[in-house]
């Protein structure tokens, strides 16, 4: 009987490995660390379960911010949806809360993402194709129809024009008669991703950054259950970053949000408690959920250590996961299912808050009805079905999971450390660094895929000949005419000389560096402003971004 593990790989694994080869010369994660065929207490010497691990619900929160994980609640079901316009959103949307879903993710167009109206010449083409296109109060009035705002809560995906998305929804909730200490969800507001690997931004870094640190101030005192950030690993790792990646960009885009508000005069915990965090969830299975648990204990490090937190709830990393939309394939969509719930189980034993589940057809087309109730289902059954939440972190004390969480933690730190030694995130997006990391991986990922080396079921494997996919959602493209349409009659029946009168004040205001700019965008957009209108503005006075290449 072997006493150590060198001495079991040298006899009885060496000979196994002698009799039948092993499948692959090399097994690695995501960064291309080796895998090793067996762990055991010897690769967590000196581990202390009470530093590293600890218990749910205490710092560092490797196994969970809540002390009962999801015996007591489940995370939040939502599924990220917006198409067309806001009459067709609305009905999925509500088509979703009939299915069980337990809160609403919205999708804007790309119009709306980068600040122009639907009847703008550079929005032609782009109306309501990959999300819902708003425009206007009005339109937001739409797509919130029927929907009381104080019992959902509502994740929108939206950075550059995030605080005109976020006084739109004010401003509807306030039309519905709701108390805004009520309302609760999440923008996501992270523009240094953006820079990174995104694309929808428009102004400069700076006012950028201006702009988050106005709504953290100014959410705190109006609307104080809303998140008022999602800093996101997600988009990053969909450009091709690693797992260990994903948490270090992530991690110093949140650590440099931070400086950016204590800057302003704001205090940690004044906004902590508030911040909120996305990621991605891909097929490598341990890894992901090591991830998660490893971007947990250094949050909580990083807080306290870094920026003197006080209250716990600054410390805790609360995160929405999406599954891997880099990850589905055209062919064989059907194949997406398994793939989309082997992602959504480790992202579930990973510790998630809330959950979207990518539905089979994306790598095709925006969702269809049937696809993304199947998705819904892909949550439900693991909810109720497998039994992985009737225990806290079951994953716990695995010698494989523990190992794998020091690891990730230990490549996120050095690529931190290296941010840091750049001056930080931003000046680090400024040279390139972050780029180059990404598609260095995203090169490699590539190069695997079509040499062969890795399988991707369906595409360089197991390849068969199949009809064209029926039952696709497609985007009716009279839309575009449709909201041009609402915009002329907009602009003709609302108080000119208000709307006038917002504007220039949002432009004074953006002329004086210590003005919160919430304030006078909330005017702006119940006056009826578009969005392209204080979007111009907003240009006018801080110019627009230029992408620097990462050569």
């Amino acid at each position: 009987m072997s006493s150590t593990r060198q001495e079991w790989l040298d006899s009885v694994f060496a000979k196994a490995v002698g009799r039948a080869p092993e499948r692959q010369p090399r097994f690695e994660t995501s960064s291309g660390a080796e895998v090793q065929p067996l762990y055991t207490p010897e690769d967590l010497e000196g581990w202390d379960y009470h530093r590293q691990a600890g218990y749910p619900g205490e710092h560092p929160y490797t196994r969970g911010v809540q002390p009962t994980g999801y015996r007591g609640r489940l995370w939040t079901m939502r599924q990220y949806a917006g198409f067309a316009d806001a009459d067709e959103s609305n009905r999925r949307y509500r088509y979703l809360l009939e299915q069980g879903q337990t809160g609403l993710s919205v999708a804007f167009d790309l119009p709306t993402q980068i600040g122009y109206d639907s009847d703008d010449p550079m929005a032609e083409g782009e109306v309501g194709k990959v999300g819902v296109a708003i425009a206007s109060l009005e339109d937001m009035e739409r797509l919130f129809a029927a929907i009381p705002l104080d019992r959902v809560t509502t994740s929108m995906t939206i950075n550059a024009t995030a605080g005109i998305l976020l006084a739109m929804y004010v401003a509807v909730a306030k039309k519905q008669g709701i108390d805004l200490k009520e309302i609760g969800g999440t923008i996501q507001n992270d523009i240094l991703k953006e820079y990174i690997a995104r694309g929808t931004y428009i102004f400069p870094p700076k006012p950028s950054m201006r702009l988050i640190t106005d709504i953290f101030a100014w959410c705190r005192e109006h609307v104080p259950s809303w998140n008022t950030i999602s800093i996101s690993g997600y988009h990053m790792r969909e450009a091709g970053c690693t797992a260990a990646q994903e948490v270090a960009f992530t991690l110093a885009n949140a650590i440099a949000y931070v400086e950016a508000a204590r800057a302003r005069g704001l205090d940690f915990d004044s906004f902590g408690p508030r911040l909120s965090f996305f990621f991605a969830c891909h097929n490598s299975f341990f890894e992901e959920v090591a991830k998660f648990r490893a971007a947990r204990r250094l949050w909580a490090r990083i807080a306290k250590e870094r920026f003197g937190a006080r209250d716990a709830r600054s410390m805790m990393l609360r995160f929405h996961t999406q599954t891997g939309g880099a990850t589905l394939t055209a062919q064989q969509p059907d194949n997406n299912i398994v793939r989309t719930a082997l992602q959504a189980l480790a992202a579930v034993l990973g510790g998630t808050q809330s959950l979207h589940t990518n539905s089979k057809d994306e790598a095709l087309a925006l969702p269809s009805e049937q696809a993304v109730q199947v998705a819904l289902r892909t949550q439900q059954i693991i909810a109720y079905e497998s039994g992985v939440a009737d225990t806290v972190d079951p994953l716990a004390g695995s010698y494989f999971i523990e190992s794998l969480t020091n690891q990730v933690e230990r490549e996120a730190v050095a690529l931190i450390e290296r941010i840091d030694q750049l001056d930080g995130a931003v000046a680090g997006i400024e040279q390139g660094f972050q780029q180059r990391q990404i598609q260095d991986s995203a090169y490699r990922v590539q190069m695997e895929i079509e040499g062969g080396d890795r399988v991707v079921v369906g595409v360089n494997r197991f390849v068969t000949e199949e009809p064209p996919v029926e039952g696709l959602l497609r985007v009716d493209p009279a839309v575009g005419e449709r909201q041009a349409n609402r915009l002329a009659r907009l602009r003709a029946q609302r108080d000119g000389a208000r709307a006038a009168a917002a504007l220039t004040a949002l432009r004074e205001g953006a002329r004086a560096e210590q003005v919160n700019m919430m304030p006078l965008i909330l005017e702006a957009v119940e006056s009826y402003c578009t969005i392209g209108e204080i979007c111009n503005v907003l240009r006018q006075e801080w110019g627009v971004y230029r992408e620097k290449l990462a050569i």
